[in-house]
């Protein structure tokens, strides 16, 4: 456990400055490229260095649960499991609800599954988005040593792996939120298809999109008060280390069109679509995050363990840039709203990145009934839990 204090506005502007990346031969960048993979992306073998995590003072971090291969987006089911979906595993896992603090036990309730990232849960069930399908496991909570067969809720979606991975959540219309993302880096795609925000029935019915343009979003909420759509996106790679940033975007009513690919960040056109379209045809960020720290899963923070100040306040778990030539991420940060309006962008927590290596990658982050907030890090396998004044 660690404690520690809140970097400050200049060091957050430290990080996200930078040179900018110059012109140069293919082959140089492809050796800078998988140099920098090899030293930001190793997974940590042995116990977690939580000393290294600098957190605002009076905060904690522990292990809540350990050796979960990959462990990615997470929900919370009713009696208190957390359901944690995955990548490359291929699995999806419950953590049974359990009254002691030290780690949960890992049940597997899911495996063969093409990239389970999202997982969403309503009326009893859980909901599972594997790339082209989204499946529901039926009264999962009672059956988690002997796991239903899943119900097919919808094969409709796309099937390519690029930006296919999902984050999926019900909304308080209680209809199913599945995006989609681009399959390119930078593409004009049908944008009936892809780039876009789309939700459904708990049944799989009624498929219509709610927002355009967004490149890839793997982390959405709803403001606790207003009700009002939020949610990440990551900006496209390939237009220098500063350029563009990542994105929190703010979706009031449906039909919005957040500006991918023709413009980048709210003022940025793109330079291979940006003459077609302009900027002010778009809905800019609510808040411009940090270069290529590759912002995943959100949430409002309703809990009542924290100081005043995070209540209904956003975390975002930045996963950690993969082509920048000075890494960034791997941390989570705090949008702090004031009407309804970003006031601030700091980092809450950081130490994942140690120089140009990188021992976790926060992946989600959770609010528990305590009040207590999880991280997931799918390159450490672990969820890790947050407390205040513990």
């Amino acid at each position: 456990m660690m404690t520690g204090h809140m970097r400050d506005g200049a060091a957050l502007r430290a990080l996200t400055s930078g040179p900018v990346m110059r012109p140069v031969s293919r082959h140089f960048c492809l050796v800078v490229i998988l140099c920098n993979v090899f030293l930001t992306v190793r997974t940590f073998a042995g116990e977690a260095p939580l000393k290294q995590i600098k957190l605002p003072a009076g905060f904690e971090i522990a292990i809540f649960a350990d050796n979960i291969r990959d462990a990615r987006s997470m929900v919370l089911g009713p009696r208190g499991t957390v359901f944690v979906g995955t990548r490359g595993a291929g699995k999806v896992y419950a953590l049974p609800a359990q009254t002691e603090k030290n780690a949960r036990r890992v049940i597997t309730v899911a495996e063969g599954l093409k990239s389970p990232n999202g997982v969403a849960f309503h009326n009893g069930a859980l909901y599972v988005a594997a790339i082209s399908r989204v499946l529901r496991y039926d009264d999962i909570e009672a059956r988690l040593n002997s796991p239903p067969k899943p119900v097919i809720v919808s094969d409709s979606f796309p099937i390519e792996g690029t930006h296919g991975w999902k984050f999926i959540a019900f909304g308080p219309d209680g209809l199913l939120y599945v995006p989609v993302g681009a399959p390119c880096n930078i593409c004009e795609a049908d944008p009936n298809r892809y780039a876009m925000i789309s939700r459904m029935k708990p049944n799989g019915a009624g498929l219509e999109t709610f927002a355009r343009g967004v490149r890839n979003t793997v982390g959405f909420d709803w403001h606790p008060v207003t009700k009002e759509f939020w949610f990440t996106d990551n900006g496209r790679d390939r237009m220098g280390d500063n350029t563009p940033p990542d994105e929190l975007n703010r979706a009031p009513k449906t039909g919005l069109h957040f500006g991918y690919p023709y413009c980048h960040a709210g003022n940025i056109a793109d330079d291979q679509f940006g003459r077609k379209r302009a900027c002010s045809d778009f809905v800019p960020p609510a808040q411009k995050l940090g270069p290529h720290v590759a912002a995943l899963g959100m949430r409002f923070y309703t809990g009542s363990m924290f100081p005043a100040r995070y209540r209904n306040q956003i975390f975002i778990a930045e996963h950690g840039s993969w082509n920048r030539s000075t890494p960034i991420g791997y941390r989570i940060t705090v949008v702090q709203l004031k009407n309804n309006q970003p006031e601030s962008y700091e980092i809450f927590a950081e130490g994942w990145l140690q120089g140009s290596q990188a021992w976790g990658r926060p992946v989600d982050v959770l609010v528990m009934p305590d009040g207590a907030l999880l991280v997931s890090d799918d390159d450490g396998g672990k969820i890790y839990r947050i407390s205040y004044g513990e």
